[in-house]
């Protein structure tokens, strides 16, 4: 995947003026990239327009204008996209009650052991998490995780933890955005 160039970020005036149009297309992209699971895991697969529109938004609401600044944000966002042959993915555990979040998020401590993408051939892929978002006690209800796919456009996102076990069949318009990103 194409990572974000500086080129290609505008500054926050600029950005101002066109972001109703920019964030028009980007929710129009996310929505082909975007999985729901099990009524508690979304899966949002990022792209260099995704990654670009957060780098947007970053400069927008914080005003930045440093060099420096702008190119930590950058390096930061460009992480979640995926390298040659992976898809770069925002994972979102979505529990409403507080209550029931906070005991999930212990209970499923070992889940980014158990986040597949499932291939044409039956087999899973599973996900590879970043270590920084994973804790000792409970798991972050946002994580930033690559499915390494080897290029292959994935089918199915699910889990198999043994206290959740769900799984979703991507749509073809969703699988056609995926082999896009996947080729870029």
């Amino acid at each position: 995947m194409n990572p974000v160039e500086r080129a290609s970020i505008l500054d926050y005036i600029t950005y101002e003026e066109r972001r109703e149009a920019i964030r028009s297309e980007v929710l129009a992209i996310k929505a082909r990239r975007r999985v729901h699971v099990g009524g508690v895991l979304t899966f949002l697969f990022e792209n260099t327009a995704t990654a670009r529109y957060q780098v947007q938004e970053m400069v927008r609401i914080e005003r930045i204008v440093r060099e420096a600044d702008i190119l930590h944000e950058l390096e930061t966002y460009n992480e979640l996209l995926g390298g040659a042959g992976e898809l770069g993915c925002t994972l979102m555990i979505e529990l409403d009650d507080p209550a029931e979040r906070a005991i999930k998020l212990r209970e499923w401590l070992a889940l980014p052991r158990h986040i597949y993408a499932r291939l044409e051939d039956g087999s899973k892929v599973y996900a590879c998490f970043d270590g920084r978002q994973v804790g000792d006690e409970r798991l972050s209800s946002v994580h930033y995780i690559k499915f390494p796919v080897g290029g292959r456009v994935p089918v199915a996102i699910g889990a198999d933890h043994p206290g959740l076990v769900v799984e979703a069949r991507l749509e073809p318009a969703q699988r056609a955005a995926l082999a896009a990103d996947l080729a870029s």
